[in-house]
């Protein structure tokens, strides 16, 4: 797959959504699905090459046993019923997170979707599920073994993201991509979740087009210039 932008998004705003609304929170999750249906779409024409979604972390195994099993259910649905549509658009899909704690008909769904689309190469969509950025950190540099540095610990984590999203007004990691974030450019918008749109997605993409990245250096008009033996930065 050609170099292109990473866009990871944190979907927040789903149980607020239904609620403002009078719905119970699990309509929230279904509207959040066609917005993932949406945002998948839409990524490749803005340049997204590779898009990671945090769909559910490992913290949220402490919400009400319920919506957890109605996630688990929408997560299996959404897998078996876009699994053959991501293919035929080119898009492989790829599940990060633990795997030991997920029921087993979502453990099927996903065997079947990344083997369906294994040969998508014009978008790479990871789902966070079950996922820790500290936990996905402490596995990498313990594979690592011996050698531990940057690059040995970096192989074993997502890509470095470019832009990072968050819906739903908060302004916070909680526990993802922590490692692959450390340069990313961040947008946070209160929009919810089921409402975010292409709309939303292109303004997000057009808004890091206009950011400086100098990753810890300096703009690129800025000259060194000597005076009384100092060396200042003049712009």
């Amino acid at each position: 797959m050609s170099a292109g932008l990473h866009a990871a998004i944190i979907m927040d705003g789903n149980g607020r959504w239904a609620q403002e609304r009078g719905l119970p929170r699990i309509a929230g999750h279904r509207a959040g699905a066609e917005a993932v249906r949406r945002t998948v779409k839409g990524s490749p024409e803005l340049g997204i090459t590779s898009l990671t979604l945090y769909a559910f972390s490992s913290d949220n195994w402490r919400r009400p046993e319920a919506e957890v099993t109605a996630l688990m259910e929408l997560l299996a649905r959404y897998l078996r019923s876009e699994a053959a549509e991501l293919a035929e658009s080119g898009v492989r899909l790829s599940i990060i997170g633990r795997r030991d704690r997920l029921p087993a008909k979502v453990l099927e769904a996903i065997t079947r979707a990344e083997a369906k689309t294994a040969e998508g190469r014009r978008l790479h969509l990871r789902i966070a599920v079950d996922y820790s950025a500290r936990d996905a950190i402490l596995a990498a540099a313990v594979s690592a073994r011996d050698i531990v540095s940057r690059e040995t610990v970096s192989l074993g984590l997502a890509p470095d993201v470019d832009l990072l999203i968050r819906t739903g007004g908060e302004q916070r990691l909680s526990d993802f991509l922590l490692w692959e974030c450390a340069y990313a450019e961040l947008i946070f918008t209160p929009r919810m979740w089921p409402d975010f749109d292409a709309v939303d997605l292109r303004r997000a993409v057009e808004e890091f087009q206009r950011r400086e990245r100098r990753f810890g250096g300096v703009p690129t008009d800025w000259i060194p210039r000597e005076s009384n033996d100092t060396a200042r930065w003049l712009r």
